[in-house]
């Protein structure tokens, strides 16, 4: 391995650390620093923090692998993301950012809602935390399968660790990190390195599909569009060889970003109301940028490999071998850094808000009452290495597909969390009872949905992805028995 990508990482690894020590000094004192920044986060970093800690190894592994295989058609998943992204900020964002305040000053999502509903306080924030700590191990897991990859592809056999394989010389590697900086800076730490990262995730996303592009090998856009062409004429369609339940299960991914408890956090994060707007129009920018960057990256990498003879085994591989075969060994490091920021910025976001349920919603809620600030933020941090260790378990697969495990938790947070926060902040009807009962049957449903294959293939036809249930079971539950147990002392509650 040249030592230009050596001086690459270890710079962006220095630079996260260096992060992490500077937050602790600022906001570690009190719980509400670790787990919420003390709700100081400018407009630029809480934009791009959500973006970073949503797109995740998925923007430059998972999402061109589907895309180099299928073309646009995969781009659909794309597009409905944007859509719900954008519809999350103007639906959730301001409203949250409001009530969390309004409603007992709550810090994390499962304490809001135990304000939100007081006379079903404890069933809610404990039922919302296990799904929280549940889905958030195999989201966790999906970053360390990606930086696994990375390890794997990139530096096979140049690190040894005590006769690990490549695979799990690099979760272990990602895995370190993350806790490094997490543990000790806490949230501060992640949303400011999740800025960063941001920053670094786009940069190169803008700059791959240009050199693929004009590069030595690259060949321009018309000889590009030939190649795909002739390859397979579907690449280049939106439409061919996809079916409505195929194009539906792709678009309705937006409806995941209502219920994604490590990015909406960010909008209670947020140190202004009035900057809500800002920080919206920043991170819709950065984000179509992004997405249109990693698209393009994959399907002009597949005109690419065709072109000059290249065997792609793994095509949620093409990022790093693209990186590799174009560029000087400095700014190859640099690209591994981008997708390592990818990575590291969504764990270290999903690490932290699942450990801020295990210490708010378990320690401070069964075990310790009179638990002190200082108590907290170490139970916390405990907690992060906790989750952490599991999902290195559950990413112990090397065949694991980052995509799949996206998948699969994606849809469990957007049907248990999704409707009810949009209803919580919207429809002043939505009892604690219906809340209960949304997010257990939009969990359930999922799980069963995954259980049962329906999301492979459904009645003998395509499979139907998951939240497409589940977050219309959720809906249909949390209206139905709002209706039907009518909580006067709860709306009484919200009118004060």
């Amino acid at each position: 391995m040249a030592i230009g990508v050596w001086i690459s990482l270890f710079t962006y690894f220095a630079l996260m650390l260096g992060i992490g020590f500077y937050a602790m000094r600022a906001s570690t004192s009190t719980s509400e620093g670790y787990i919420l920044g003390g709700r100081s986060l400018s407009p630029p970093v809480a934009a791009l923090s959500a973006g970073a800690s949503d797109m995740s190894g998925w923007l430059l592994l998972g999402l061109p692998g589907a895309m180099f295989v299928s073309g646009f058609a995969s781009a659909w998943i794309g597009i409905g993301l944007f859509v719900g992204a954008f519809a999350n900020w103007i639906l959730v964002a301001p409203r949250l950012r409001e009530q969390t305040v309004h409603y007992g000053n709550a810090i994390t999502i499962p304490q809001f809602l135990a304000n939100r509903f007081p006379t079903r306080a404890i069933p809610l924030r404990t039922v919302s935390a296990i799904v929280i700590v549940v889905f958030f191990a195999v989201y966790t897991a999906s970053g360390l399968v990606a930086g696994g990859k990375l390890f794997e592809s990139a530096f096979t056999d140049v690190i040894n660790i005590g006769g690990m394989s490549d695979y799990s010389a690099g979760i272990v590697i990602t895995l370190g990190i993350v806790l490094a900086y997490s543990v000790v800076g806490g949230f501060l730490a992640v949303s400011m390195t999740d800025f960063v990262q941001g920053c670094i995730m786009m940069l190169a996303v803008v700059i791959m599909p240009l050199v693929v592009l004009y590069g030595e090998g690259g060949g321009g856009l018309s000889q590009a569009s030939e190649v795909l062409n002739e390859t397979d004429p579907t690449l280049l369609s939106w439409t061919d060889g996809l079916t409505f339940i195929g194009w539906l299960s792709a678009v309705t991914w937006g409806l995941g970003y209502f219920g994604q408890p490590h990015i909406i956090v960010r909008f209670m994060a947020i140190r202004r109301l009035k900057d809500v707007p800002t920080a919206r129009n920043i991170g819709m920018s950065w984000m179509f940028i992004s997405l249109f960057g990693a698209g393009s990256m994959a399907v002009l990498g597949r005109a690419y490999a065709v072109r000059n003879g290249m065997d792609v085994e793994d095509p949620e591989t093409i990022f790093i071998i693209l990186a590799e075969l174009l560029f000087h060994p400095l700014i190859t490091g640099f690209l591994y850094a981008a997708l390592l920021a990818a990575i590291m910025s969504t764990i270290s976001s999903q690490l932290l808000v699942a450990s801020s349920s295990l210490t708010e919603d378990f320690y401070r809620l069964f075990l310790r009452k009179e638990a002190t600030e200082k108590e907290a933020v170490n139970i916390g941090r405990l907690s992060v290495v906790i989750v952490g260790l599991v999902a290195a378990t559950i990413a112990s697969n090397p065949d694991s597909q980052v995509l799949g495990l996206v998948s699969n938790a994606w849809a469990g947070f957007g049907a248990a969390f999704g409707p009810l926060i949009i209803l919580s902040l919207m429809w002043s009807r939505t009892n604690g009872a219906g809340a209960i009962a949304g997010m257990i049957v939009g969990a359930v449903t999922v799980m069963a949905w995954i259980a049962l294959g329906w999301n492979a293939s459904f009645m003998g036809g395509p499979g139907i992805y998951e939240i497409i249930p589940g977050f219309i079971a959720s809906f249909i539950a949390i209206l139905a028995v709002s209706r039907a147990t009518a909580d006067a002392g709860e709306y009484q509650h919200i009118a004060r």
